[in-house]
C-alpha cells in the first residue's frame, strides 16, 4: 500500500505543478529561477521524451494503458516478494506514467516546464546546451529507472557473492 501512496503523491505533485503552470503562466513564458542555468518555461509536448513521435496521442494513450497495467501487476508481485527498493522504483514509475497519461488522455499534450541550460568550457570549446524541457512526472520516471538499475546491481552482487560462497563450500 505504501508504494501506491508514493505513486499517488507523485501524481498529485505532478498534476498540481502542471495546473499552476497552465493557470499562472502564458505558453512559452519563461521565469528565471537560478540565472540562466534553471528556469521555469511554460511548454507543451504532443510527443514523448524530446518530442519524438509528436502528434501520436492515441498511440501514447494506448501504450500507456498497457504500461500502467503491467506496472501495477509487477508492483504487486514485488511487494508480495518482500522487496523494498524495486517497489519504490515502480511507485515512482507508476506515478510519473500516470501523470503524463492524464495530460495526454485529457488534453492531447503534456505540460512541461523545467528547463536547464548548461554553459561551460570543454577542452577549449564553449558549450551552450539547453536540455529538453520536462516536468515532475518525467523526473519521477527517471528516478524510478535509476532505482531499478541500482536494485539490479545490488541483486547481481548478492547473487555473485552467493555463487562464490557456494563454490567455496563445495571445495
Amino acid at each position: 500500500m505504501l508504494y501506491f501512496i508514493l505513486a499517488f503523491v507523485v501524481l498529485v505533485l505532478d498534476q498540481a505543478s502542471k495546473w499552476i503552470i497552465v493557470n499562472k503562466m502564458d505558453l512559452y513564458e519563461t521565469r528565471s529561477v537560478i540565472g540562466e542555468f534553471f528556469s521555469i518555461t511554460s511548454h507543451r509536448n504532443t510527443g514523448a521524451a524530446f518530442s519524438i513521435l509528436e502528434g501520436q496521442r492515441w498511440f501514447f494513450v494506448s501504450i500507456t494503458v498497457i504500461i500502467l497495467t503491467g506496472l501495477i501487476w509487477y508492483l504487486l508481485r514485488t511487494i508480495r516478494a518482500g522487496k523494498k527498493l524495486l517497489p519504490t522504483a515502480l511507485g515512482f514509475l507508476l506515478g510519473g506514467a500516470a501523470g503524463n497519461f492524464i495530460d495526454r488522455a485529457l488534453f492531447g499534450e503534456v505540460v512541461d516546464f523545467l528547463q536547464f541550460r548548461f554553459q561551460f568550457e570543454w577542452f577549449g570549446k564553449h558549450v551552450d546546451y539547453t536540455f529538453a524541457i520536462f516536468n515532475l512526472a518525467d523526473s519521477a520516471i527517471v528516478l524510478g529507472v535509476g532505482l531499478i538499475f541500482l536494485d539490479t546491481l545490488i541483486e547481481w552482487r548478492k547473487e555473485k557473492r552467493a555463487t562464490r560462497q557456494n563454490g567455496e563450500q563445495a571445495s
